[in-house]
């Protein structure tokens, strides 16, 4: 896992040496080192170190005892208390990691990426080789576990220099971070004092002079008393260099001096290079760590060794490090109070699924030889499996995964424009990604990516720019597809990539047309240039007759202006083509983004494909997404410290024109998941204001069959719950719904004044919530539908209550929900505390005559109800009768359906009745509604021939029929 992945880019500054105070939650969660310490404070029992791969056994902090260089006390306590902040200041982790628990830390878990050892002759390869490989290590090149880095070399010499290399993304900052902490613990005894820098930080101090000791005192300050036995140490005193790419190193005599006095005041860079030179300090042991394109900095003849990280070459490193990561206890409490957690079980399901995802499907696994892919996917499954943090969306999850990569990181330090690496990666991999969109593929040639690299170079600068950015960056974004039918063709890391940087190309204003590159450069020249002609000529059309040519010239100012509207029109082209995406009609029959996002995770069946589409077709709808999220205000400052600002205006006219686009094309009805996959943009964009206006058409909210999870159910609540508008109707029939979830969606049921919760498996514990939502004085519910929910008696009890107290619901169904005998007794006690109910629906619930004939004497003396379905329980013929005969009795009070006729007639409900059949057939048991569609049968039998109405007769006859057609789809007889 890369170090890079938890914690930003950034720079052990001075003051390191005082104990660190916690910063404000309001604040970024940047952690730079060069925070200052303000006094000392013991450090508490340090977390258990498990290692894995190369591990070594556990142990605590190291005791007073130190080497023979250090003997004395106060040396000792120096050193201890050293250990003691670094220990402090390395644990600390960012916002982003507390999403996976409070006890969650690095220091406690680690899988080592694979360390391959290599030659100086094998880094002088041409740069084709070099782009895109992620081949395991050869056999004849050993791997090398972090404590044999030093060991002596195959001469049997003594190494004192190691360059470890390796691209973004492989895991340099992890092993730094990992070698600090196994010091501070006593995991590494051959070395008496570790002392590391940032190659950053000391980048930062320019040219002004500093001697080495006082460059260590600044950072560590409790090593002020031991600098002068410095160099006594000899190499059990290791410097670590991380991140040499940003140092700009001179090793020829004429541009840097030799030096051999810790304390004499040097330019930071020369003191670096007379260290690595073994001039000053020369027995001490040196670490560096560098990106592939800065190794040539240090001659080969001052490195004893090169390792290149080569990342999770080996599956069952995933494997392992998805294990850790995701069955952590506690990681479902990072939500706060959520009143959603994930079981042992279903993370166990979830590391099982993905690891064989990993075993079958290759490319995830190419994807996840990165260990900062590895953190990704770790992250995109406890966002759609996990309690979702507030403000939590997926583009900030790849938005943060970017700067956890590639904050502070300059493409080429030595180039004049510090070009930001994420912004010439946005121009060049994002110019890639949407011409991908465009055109709908996810595969490119050599010829593609080098298209999108070289475009536009002039330069031997230039150029320079792209052999950096090939050797240290090119693997992050594209990886060799393996997949079969795509030989010598490269696919971004992980599909969602490639539509997130085309998001960021088009938010970004680098997508530009021809007319709007050189149109921009007219404009701006006419227009300077217009202005001081008019003015020359307004003042010689006094003097001569030359009144016409102001008004000429005048037109120059025009010119702006219209390229103005030009701009405008590119936008609004924009914001149309990402809607059409948005709402493209042969995606209807696709699963919603988030389903496909976790199938193309954990392997499972992916979205369905509309049938008249061809096979190669690709679907983005994650890019319009990306895009909504993107122009969010979180997003955008966090774009602006990788060097990717979006300016407000720009922010703003895109909104505009996405709103103007959406409230046109937006009303017009949806299936479903593509229902979801619109809310989740207005959840991704994060704007409350834009999200009312866009929505406020939105009046049926039909979601049903659409499986619910938390993620999915605090994005509908977060995006509709603040509206003001009513909803006519919201059908969440059939979408797995929990208790949890109808906490959360309670926001959006308060607008509703139809509520349809069938097919849902709720149980007495959700008729608790129900309970509430009823007795709350802004519920507007008119009808709630909770048929064939296993509610039971005693949600029934819940039910009741809610029903005495409540003002506005006039139609409940509650069929096929297993309340029997109890449970229609309790209704038929308290039904009389409502007034304003309309009609019932207690059908299918296994209920005895005593029961049913109670309920129906009790909405018989209802003040208002209307209709009271008792069909399908389980009635004898004398208790079907005396409720027909009840009926009957009297004038008004409510008509009671108990069969599909009334007397010799058809009942004017048989088509109710048998329409609730058809929707529940395979649902229902099959044998009891068997049963009960031949007493139906049975009951018209008897009643056409009683009667000698041949129209009565007639309809009898069509209902028979209509019953035996649903008697031949449960395979039964109709005698």
């Amino acid at each position: 896992m890369s170090w890079s992945c938890h914690v930003p880019r950034a720079s052990w500054g001075p003051g390191l040496g005082r104990v660190f105070q916690p910063a404000d939650e309001r604040t970024s969660f940047l952690i730079h080192w060069s925070w200052p310490l303000k006094r000392e404070r013991p450090l508490g029992p340090p977390r258990a170190f498990i290692r894995h791969h190369g591990s070594s056994a556990d142990s605590g902090p190291p005791s007073g005892r130190h080497g023979q260089w250090f003997r004395g006390t106060s040396a000792a306590e120096a050193i201890q208390r050293h250990r003691r902040n670094l220990a402090e200041w390395f644990s600390r982790l960012p916002r982003e990691e507390r999403q996976f628990g409070p006890t969650f830390a690095l220091d406690t878990v680690h899988v080592d990426p694979v360390i391959r050892e290599s030659t100086p002759d094998e880094l002088l390869r041409p740069l084709a080789e070099l782009a895109l490989e992620h081949q395991p290590p050869p056999a004849r090149l050993p791997t090398l576990a972090l404590s044999q880095l030093f060991d002596p070399d195959a001469c049997g010499r003594r190494v004192q220099t190691v360059v470890l290399y390796g691209t973004v993304g492989t895991g340099k900052s992890t092993l730094v971070r990992k070698m600090v902490l196994d010091w501070c613990y006593g995991r590494l005894p051959a070395f008496e004092l570790l002392i590391p820098f940032s190659c950053e930080d000391l980048s930062s101090l320019g040219p002004a002079p500093a001697s080495l000791c006082h460059l260590v005192a600044q950072r560590y300050t409790p090593l002020k008393e031991i600098l002068p036995l410095m160099a006594a140490a000899g190499s059990r005193l290791l410097f670590v260099l991380h991140g040499l790419e940003h140092l700009n190193l001179n090793f020829q005599l004429a541009g840097t001096g030799l030096c051999s006095d810790p304390e004499e005041p040097k330019a930071p860079a020369a003191i670096m290079v007379n260290l690595l030179r073994k001039y000053m300090l020369p027995k001490a042991s040196i670490l560096v760590t560098t990106r592939p394109s800065a190794i040539g900095r240090i001659p080969s003849k001052y490195v004893g060794r090169y390792g290149e990280i080569c990342g999770f070459s080996d599956t069952n490193l995933q494997k392992l490090y998805f294990q850790i990561r995701l069955n952590q206890p506690d990681c479902v409490h990072g939500a706060g109070d959520a009143g959603v957690s994930t079981t042992p079980a279903q993370r166990d399901n979830l590391v099982q699924m993905l690891s064989r995802n990993l075993e079958g499907h290759h490319q995830i696994a190419a994807a996840c030889f990165l260990p900062s892919y590895c953190w990704l996917v770790c992250a995109t499954l406890h966002f759609l499996h996990a309690p979702t943090l507030a403000g939590q969306t997926l583009t900030s999850i790849y938005t943060s995964f970017l700067r956890l990569n590639f904050s502070g990181e300059m493409l080429e330090s030595t180039d004049s424009s510090k070009l930001s690496l994420m912004a010439y990666a946005a121009r060049t991999m994002g110019k890639l990604a949407y011409e991908g969109v465009s055109s709908r593929k996810t595969y490119f040639s050599e010829e593609d990516v080098r298209g999108c690299l070289e475009a536009g170079i002039k330069t031997e600068e230039e150029f320079q720019l792209v052999h950096v950015f090939r050797r240290d960056a090119l693997r992050f974004f594209l990886a060799p597809c393996i997949e079969p039918g795509h030989p010598d063709t490269f696919v971004f890391t992980v599909p969602a990539m490639q539509e997130y940087l085309a998001a960021l190309y088009i938010v970004l204003g680098l997508h530009k047309t021809t007319l709007q590159r050189v149109g921009k450069e007219v404009a701006e020249l006419v227009g300077r240039v217009g202005e001081d002609v008019s003015l020359v000529l307004g003042i010689m059309a006094k003097l001569l007759p030359l009144r016409a040519l102001p008004l000429l010239f005048n037109l120059l100012k025009v010119v702006p202006r219209v390229f103005g509207r030009v701009v405008g029109k590119s936008r609004e082209a924009v914001a149309r083509a990402m809607v059409l995406e948005m709402f493209r009609e042969e995606d209807y029959y696709n699963d919603d983004v988030l389903d496909q996002m976790g199938a193309s995770i954990l392997g499972v069946e992916g979205p369905r494909r509309h049938p008249d589409e061809p096979p190669e077709d690709e679907v983005f709808e994650l890019f319009p997404i990306f895009m909504g999220g993107l122009l969010s205000a979180h997003n955008r400052a966090v774009l602006a410290q990788l060097g990717c600002p979006i300016k407000n205006l720009d922010a703003m006219e895109n909104a505009q024109a996405i709103k103007k686009k959406l409230g046109k094309l937006g009303r017009q009805v949806l299936p479903p998941s593509e229902l979801l996959d619109h809310l989740f943009f207005h959840y991704e964009f994060q704007n409350q204001r834009f999200s009312a206006e866009v929505l406020s058409s939105l009046r049926q909210l039909n979601l049903a069959g659409v499986r619910m999870t938390p993620l999915k159910c605090t994005v509908v609540a977060s995006v509709l719950g603040s509206g003001r508008h009513a909803l006519d109707e919201v059908n969440l029939a059939s979408c797995q719904l929990d208790p949890a979830g109808l906490r959360t969606f309670m926001p959006v049921f308060l607008r509703a004044r139809k509520l349809g919760l069938q097919l849902n498996s709720l149980g007495p514990e959700a008729c608790r919530d129900l309970r509430d939502l009823l007795l709350h004085d802004k519920c507007q519910i008119t009808t709630l539908r909770l048929s064939n929910n296993p509610l039971t008696a005693a949600g029934v009890a819940f039910l009741v209550e809610g029903l005495a107290g409540n003002t506005s619901l006039t139609h409940l169904s509650l069929l096929h929900t297993g309340l029997g005998d109890e449970g229609l007794e309790l209704l038929a006690a308290r039904l009389n505390c409502n007034r304003q109910l309309q009609e019932l629906n207690v059908a299918y619930n296994g209920a005895g005559d005593a029961a049913a004939l109670a309920l129906a004497k009790a909405a018989r003396e209802h003040p208002s109800l209307e209709l009271l379905h008792l069909y399908f329980n389980e009635l004898s013929p004398e208790g079907r009768q005396v409720l027909r005969d009840l009926g009957g009795t009297a004038e008004g009070g409510a008509r009671v359906v108990v069969s599909l006729t009334e007397g010799t007639a058809v009942s004017e409900y048989w088509s109710v009745i048998l329409s609730e059949v058809q929707r529940n057939l395979k649902s229902w048991d099959q044998g009891r509604v068997r049963r009960h569609l031949e007493l139906l049968l049975r009951d018209l039998d008897d009643n056409q021939g009683a009667t000698l109405n041949p129209l009565r007769k007639a309809q009898l006859l069509r209902v028979k029929g209509e019953v035996r057609a649903l008697l031949e789809q449960l395979g039964g007889s109709e005698s």
